[in-house]
């Protein structure tokens, strides 16, 4: 069966036709003012399965996905730390530990990652544009998208223009023609009042204002929608096929983002609109807001990437779910049935009783059974949750062969492992063999003692030792780097 996949911006299932040779995707990332948590690793998660199906089912995939680095938030950090003194500090903390954690979360790299504050000349030239096509007006330094000139406001929210809230800052709003206009540039910095709504510490009398940029329309920043429009059309086009991101982006930001693009260009944004349900726990949206957060680094230290992403893959991309101890330990049981039938496909594959004229019809069956069921599942708007079930099942298959065949079908086994590498593997992102995530976490912890000791080196002035264990771990793969009083690190 060919791909299909539920559209937001129709409400209907759809058989998937891309419109050039290469798949573009533009997917919502992170605003960088916080440690990541397992809500947004869930997006990353899915985004991640949807490119790797895309390459499995053979197409060329243009990936791009964004760090938001300019926002209220970020600037509201500054000076939190010594070495926050600029917005672009605390943004570049936080935008290395996603990378990091992407890496440790075994992600496919995006084509590109870009940033906002690389492309503000990209945002004032189409923020220019609208403004010159009626689209948009300037009050007072600030610009706003006038929503009456775009008639089809609300198509991918299905709201009505009548019945939608006033949208920006109070503020704003005396600004503007409609109060659902919204800002595509504002003038000056961050406001106090933003500040002090984002702040974690006390300023005093040093309020940050957050970086500014020369524009048209004088001294500002942009605003949040328009930046995702700008980056996609620079490194994508001016349509792509797919734009993913989370279910509570569908208004404002999304509905925001069709209206100044194809404004813009005249020319549809996003063919398919794939919208990722929200990761609650305690009946609540996991958010850094509500402090009821899981970050990613104590979710890697605790379950390791293998059991985080078989959670992910246990609900479907569309549907909320819900993370506890409960949802994490039956995760774990499903990681480690796979991971046995893996490890007992692989030494009987590789002994010397598997033999090239045993047959068994029973494995070849479950194993073709498998791919067949996978790629249904995948292909029905990337069902995770039934293409999972259907490894599950031929772990089955597998055990019963290793444990009851008198000798083994080499030619079952290899096929069975191809499919754990090329379906598990390649498509869902799960890693078979190699390092277990225990030993990971071994690995972490032997790290973390080395670091203790070159920690106390460093505290006792002796600075050559210090550097002698850097480069030492550095030979063996694991690279240390210190920020501030901070050391972190990561494995190559």
């Amino acid at each position: 069966m060919p791909l299909s996949v539920t559209n937001t911006l129709t409400g209907e299932r759809e058989e998937f036709e891309p419109t050039g040779d290469d798949v573009l995707i533009y997917v919502c990332g992170l605003t960088v003012s916080d440690d990541p948590h397992l809500g947004h690793a869930r997006l990353w998660t899915h985004a991640d399965v949807i490119h790797r199906w895309l390459d499995v089912a053979g197409y060329d995939v243009t990936h791009v996905e964004n760090f938001t680095d300019v926002n209220e938030k970020i600037a509201a950090r500054i000076g939190e730390r010594p070495e926050w003194e600029t917005e672009a500090d605390v943004a570049r903390h936080y935008i290395e530990k996603v990378v990091d954690y992407m890496r440790g979360l075994n992600f496919k790299r995006a084509s590109v990652y870009p940033r906002v504050s690389e492309h503000i000349p990209d945002i004032i030239e189409l923020v220019e544009t609208l403004v010159e096509s009626g689209h948009a007006y300037e009050t007072n330094g600030s610009v706003y998208f006038d929503v009456i000139t775009f008639e089809e406001y609300g198509k991918l929210s299905n709201q009505r223009l009548e019945e939608l809230e006033a949208q920006g800052d109070p503020d704003e709003r005396s600004e503007k023609r409609n109060p659902a206009d919204f800002a595509l540039w504002k003038a000056g910095g961050v406001s106090e009042t933003a500040i002090e709504e984002h702040a974690k510490h006390d300023h005093g009398a040093d309020i940050p204002t957050g970086e500014t940029w020369e524009s048209p329309w004088g001294e500002g920043r942009p605003g949040w929608h328009i930046e995702c429009s700008a980056m996609s059309m620079t490194h994508l086009a001016d349509s792509i096929d797919i734009h993913i991101g989370g279910h509570d982006l569908v208004f404002p930001h999304h509905e925001n983002e069709i209206a100044q693009s194809e404004a813009a260009t005249g020319q549809q944004f996003a063919n398919y609109w794939l919208h990722t349900g929200l990761l609650e726990t305690k009946g609540e949206k996991m958010s850094s807001s509500l402090d009821n957060f899981f970050t990613v680094e104590a979710a890697l230290d605790e379950f390791g990437p293998n059991v985080i992403r078989t959670f992910y893959l246990s609900t479907e991309y569309g549907s909320k779910q819900t993370f506890s101890e409960a949802a994490m330990a039956e995760a774990e049981q499903r990681w480690e049935r796979l991971q046995r039938a893996y490890d007992a496909a692989v030494d009987a594959l590789d002994s010397v009783d598997a033999h090239a004229k045993a047959t068994d019809d029973d494995l070849r069956e479950a194993v073709e059974e498998t791919r067949e069921e996978f790629t249904a599942a995948m292909n029905d708007d990337f069902n995770v949750r039934e293409a999972t079930a259907a490894l599950l099942e031929l772990t089955t298959a597998v055990n019963k062969h290793v444990d009851d065949a008198p000798r083994y079908d080499y030619g079952g086994l290899k096929r069975a492992v191809e499919t754990f590498e090329r379906f598990g593997g390649d498509a869902l992102g799960l890693q078979f063999g190699g390092v277990s995530d225990g030993d990971v976490g071994i690995a972490t912890d032997l790290v973390d003692l080395v670091l203790d000791v070159r920690e106390e080196a460093r505290e006792a002035g002796d600075y050559e030792q210090a550097d002698a264990i850097r480069d030492r771990l550095d030979a063996l793969g694991v690279t240390v780097e210190d920020s501030g009083e901070e050391s972190t690190f990561r494995f190559e």
